[in-house]
């Protein structure tokens, strides 16, 4: 489940659902604020498309939150040639495999195959590993 004030796709809760049982804060920000975010807790001062925050797993609390940048889902959309709620699956998922504890700069290709199983599932564009590989 997505704790969310914004509309956003019911594809997102299947999502969540087919991955965990928890619970997931999604934010949506426009490149601004994206910078400014990713200069704060990753000292990069670019508006990078999507970050992840993982918590510590608490009762009652969200396993983390999901940080989306809606100036990124449609230029990025546009440039591959999909809709904005394809893009946004594709940097959701990312962000909630990575709130999960999936690093594809660490791992042995897990991140990518399960990325690879929801873009399958769902029937998603390349993910953003493959773009950017």
């Amino acid at each position: 489940m997505i704790i969310c004030e914004d509309n956003y796709p019911a594809i997102l809760d299947e999502i969540t659902d087919f991955l965990t049982d928890g619970e997931v804060e999604l934010v949506f920000v426009r490149a601004e604020q994206m910078r400014e975010l990713n200069l704060k807790e990753r000292g990069l001062d670019y508006a990078t498309d999507v970050l992840s925050f993982p918590l510590e797993p608490a009762p009652h609390f969200p396993l983390g939150s999901i940080v989306v940048n809606l100036d990124k889902v449609a230029e990025k959309a546009c440039e591959y040639g999909h809709g904005e709620e394809d893009e946004l699956a594709l940097l959701f998922t990312h962000g909630l495999l990575h709130v999960l504890g999936f690093d594809h700069e660490k791992d042995n290709g897990e991140m990518r195959a399960k990325e690879e199983e929801i873009i399958k599932k769902w029937g998603l564009p390349d993910s953003l590993i493959v773009r950017n590989s």
